[in-house]
């Protein structure tokens, strides 16, 4: 059973640790290079536990933990209701379907217009993202010459 968890000061260390394994995966699509201690800058983490609208979420199948979402109400072109920043299923989680349950999930739990940024380069997240909004009859906006903003309403 998929289960989505707010995250609070008291794990923002292992949402930390977990969230620079993604952001290493994502230097496959974008040239980030490592600070002096081994991670990866991300400009907006502090945010999440400061910033009252922003929200992130540890997901949990079974009690095993499996991935992460994080939004925020900050829109790319007019205005959102959510943005998804950041989403992962852990690889070896992926392909079983989790992935669509636990943004099932988040649909059930945030309703409104939602924006999602990808980069283009990563197939599969392309793949995915157009995959669990096809029924919300998205609009694509181009972003830059590598990511596209897909945006839908969830009722």
């Amino acid at each position: 059973m998929i289960e989505l968890r707010k995250v609070n000061k008291e794990n923002k260390q292992l949402l930390f640790n977990i969230f620079q394994k993604m952001l290493y995966e994502m230097t496959q699509f974008y040239d980030d290079p490592m600070d002096e201690l081994g991670n990866y800058h991300y400009g907006y983490f502090d945010e999440y536990f400061i910033d009252k609208k922003r929200i992130a979420y540890l997901i949990y199948n079974d009690e095993i933990l499996i991935g992460f979402i994080m939004l925020h109400p900050y829109s790319y072109f007019e205005s959102c209701d959510v943005n998804v920043a950041e989403f992962t299923i852990f690889p070896n989680f992926r392909k079983n379907g989790l992935g669509i349950k636990a943004v099932n999930e988040l649909f059930s739990l945030h309703q409104g217009k939602y924006e999602i940024k990808y980069n283009l380069k990563n197939f599969k997240a392309v793949e995915f993202w157009h995959k669990v909004t096809s029924k919300y009859n998205p609009i694509i906006n181009k972003y830059s010459d590598v990511e596209e903003v897909i945006i839908f309403e969830v009722k």
